[in-house]
């Protein structure tokens, strides 16, 4: 997924195109999936005027297996676009932010053994922080506790029949879902944690950026 318009990270370029130590974001991201063995297509869903005219490292990257897609309005109308260009043959089904650029190969391999096995499954790291709720005036009105509090990652995997069934439920009405798993607990279906990375980060601001360079420094 890299659609997005990367509002909160400011400047002129989307996040997934700057470049982290001389390769994009995007690239990081993509390369993990696209040495898999077991991942068979690539869909890169991007804004539409990048979909028209990628970058040329892109558009250098484009063939049956990885192929560019032009995103909707939501981050939700995005992933069914992705899902709508998938090859038939593929049962399971990985959702991955493009603005994470490590992408954990344990987390790709269990996620897809988990999605075999016909269950869903989300990376995701317990809470270590104290949370706080506030009122719109930045009063804090109580105190959360983190006992079976998670930070969702991706890739999230998924049999493909039951992210399709979510996403088609899910156009029938209002819902705003941040993930996909949210729309398929919705379903009722059953979505596993498994095993996050705090390496794995979303640059999401410039900070993340450096974050992101200093985990570079250290592989």
């Amino acid at each position: 997924m890299a659609a997005g318009r990367s509002v909160r990270f400011g400047g002129d370029v989307p996040k997934q195109y700057h470049e982290l130590a001389g390769t994009p974001i995007l690239l990081h991201a993509l390369r993990p999936f696209t040495s898999h063995p077991d991942v068979a297509q690539v869909i890169v869903v991007l804004r539409a005027e990048d979909a028209d005219d990628p970058p040329e490292w892109l558009r250098e990257l484009q063939s049956e297996v990885l192929v560019l897609v032009p995103g909707g309005a939501t981050r939700m109308a995005s992933v069914a676009a992705g899902l709508a260009k998938l090859s038939r043959a593929c049962a399971v089904v990985l959702v991955h932010d493009g603005a994470r650029p490590f992408p954990p190969r344990g987390a790709i391999d269990e996620g897809i053994a988990v999605a075999r096995r016909g269950t869903s499954a989300v990376p995701a790291l317990p809470v270590a922080e104290t949370i706080k709720r506030a009122d719109d005036f930045g009063r804090i009105v109580g105190s959360v506790p983190r006992d079976g509090l998670w930070l969702a990652q991706t890739p999230q995997a998924f049999p493909r029949e039951v992210l399709q069934r979510a996403h088609l439920a899910a156009g029938h009405g209002d819902m705003v879902a941040t993930d996909d798993s949210m729309l398929v607990e919705l379903l009722g279906a059953h979505v596993d944690l498994i095993p996050g990375s705090p390496r794995n980060i979303k640059i999401t601001t410039a900070n993340d950026l450096a974050l992101a360079m200093w985990y570079l420094g250290r592989a």
